[in-house]
């Protein structure tokens, strides 16, 4: 990378950052470009030179937070081994999303997208892509190698991912956006939900 896209990688990087802070905070309407820029210790031109609205920033920010969640579960926890039992993979699967995805700064970025769901639809779909259809994917393709080893039965096997995500995501998820931050589950509390969310799934769908 040249001198010259480096520089500019660091200030999208910091208006991007700005952004984040100052959406969080104030949301979508009580945030202004003219914050924005005075946050990254930029001007307002350089702002609209790397984003021409704030509605495209806003969505930048989303896609940004959403996707680092995905990345971080994706280097943590491998794709499956062929001696690997599926009991093991759910357990390390589910308690690290659990783990990433439970943070006082991704609920609140939830509750944002949902609030603002009717200005920006593409929001949502853009958290539900990067979010939980994302793991949905993986978990379907982890299935499809445990089905050929035998160590699960399912014949819709994206169906049966889509179950175990939100088995695992479904009530914790829920309690912290409407309770709050102090409904957010402790380390020890999402192993104990994983493993009893790897328990009921695999009841129904471990091999008879």
């Amino acid at each position: 990378m040249s001198g010259a896209k480096s520089r500019q990688q660091r200030t999208r990087d910091a208006i991007v950052s700005a952004a984040a802070v100052l959406f969080l905070k104030n949301g979508f309407l009580g945030t202004n470009m003219d914050e924005i820029a005075a946050t990254a210790d930029v001007s307002k031109q350089t702002v609209y030179a790397h984003f021409q609205s704030k509605e495209a920033l806003f969505l930048d920010v989303v896609r940004g937070m959403t996707g680092l969640a995905g990345d971080e579960h994706e280097q943590q926890v491998a794709e499956p081994e062929d001696d690997r039992p599926i009991g093991d993979y759910l357990q390390e699967f589910a308690e690290l999303q659990l783990t990433i995805v439970m943070t006082p700064r991704l609920m609140q970025l939830r509750r944002l997208v949902i609030g603002e769901a009717g200005r920006f639809p593409e929001l949502g779909k853009a958290l539900h892509a990067l979010g939980p259809q994302r793991s949905i994917g993986r978990l379907s393709r982890a299935f499809e190698r445990y089905r050929r080893q035998g160590q699960m039965q399912a014949e819709d096997l994206e169906a049966a991912a889509g179950f175990f995500n939100w088995l695992v995501m479904g009530g914790p998820v829920n309690d912290a956006m409407l309770l709050g931050d102090g409904a957010i589950l402790s380390r020890q509390a999402c192993r104990s939900h994983a493993r009893e969310s790897v328990r009921i799934f695999l009841a129904a769908y471990a091999p008879r």
